[in-house]
């Protein structure tokens, strides 16, 4: 097994609990605020995985250039942009067009894929990203009051195209993060993440903080308040970059993207197990695509 697709696992698995973390979170403070946790929480940590990997396990820190320096940015920005029109959505009546919309970041990482780095897929990974694609947006419709054919109709209103563009940022951010980690100058995969990780981090944190200063003034004392789930929410926060990062060094950032999707069969299975929920039969056959469009990703790609 490629090293590569087990990182990616658990950095799903993480990003499952730290959303998990946050829905908590929510209840004590506004969606800024939950979501500034993740990022002001995470820079220490992430300061302290590369004094370790540079202190105790023998790396060099890499050149940084401007290329490095413009990707990450871009990347930075890309992804607090894309996680604002997500939430922007929620003031929609109809949210759950743009909601499942946006589902379609992971072929919109492929086109950016191929536009920035020259990256292509080869014809089994394009098939398995469609056929998740199916699976997830199946999900999405069954989550929510949507039809299918009210989905059809709604393409090109305001929500939809919203919903796009969020998953258009993402699929940015990814591609982006991918080639600042690659135009760093030495250093293997772990430390080449690790650096990206921790600049990426201090540059959101920067932009949320200033955002918040002006408009949500209070919310920085109430995260600063709430330090013991905030904390965690960053550790796991944390955990999670570490692997989307350390992945897309490795891979294909649109291979890591569809294979992260894994992520639903994480929240179903809790959502069974835990709570003892159950699926309707359209939402297990969207688990089900979901997971032969992950298995065709990982053996047929």
């Amino acid at each position: 097994m490629e090293l590569w697709i087990p990182i990616t696992i658990f950095a799903a698995f993480m990003q499952n609990l730290r959303s998990s973390l946050q829905k908590y979170l929510k209840g004590r403070l506004s969606t800024s605020g939950a979501t500034f946790s993740r990022f002001a929480y995470a820079v220490p940590l992430a300061f302290l995985y590369v004094v370790g990997l540079t202190s105790f396990a023998g790396y060099e820190l890499p050149g940084a250039n401007a290329p490095f320096a413009m990707f990450a940015m871009i990347g930075g920005l890309a992804q607090v942009l894309a996680t604002a029109l997500l939430v922007y959505l929620f003031s929609f009546r109809n949210f759950a067009v743009g909601t499942t919309f946006s589902k379609t970041e992971t072929v919109q990482t492929a086109l950016f894929g191929i536009v920035v780095l020259g990256e292509t897929l080869s014809p089994g990974a394009i098939v398995a990203v469609m056929v998740s694609l199916v699976g997830v947006m199946m999900i999405s419709v069954t989550q929510s009051t949507l039809s299918v054919r009210g989905l059809g109709r709604q393409w090109i209103g305001r929500p939809a195209l919203i919903g796009i563009a969020s998953g258009a940022f993402f699929g940015v951010s990814a591609v982006a993060y991918r080639a600042a980690s690659l135009s760093l100058d030495g250093g293997d995969f772990i430390i080449r993440a690790a650096f990206t990780l921790a600049c990426v981090t201090v540059f959101q944190t920067i932009i949320m903080a200033v955002y918040m200063r002006l408009r949500e003034p209070g919310q920085i004392k109430a995260v600063l308040a709430a330090w013991r789930i905030a904390g965690l929410v960053g550790l796991m926060g944390m955990l999670g970059s570490v692997g989307w990062f350390t992945a897309m060094t490795l891979q294909n950032a649109a291979y890591v993207r569809a294979l992260g999707q894994i992520e639903l069969l994480f929240t179903f299975a809790a959502s069974y197990l835990a709570f003892g929920e159950r699926s309707s039969r359209t939402e297990l056959a969207g688990i089900g695509l979901v997971s032969a469009g992950i298995l065709l990703l990982v053996f047929l790609r």
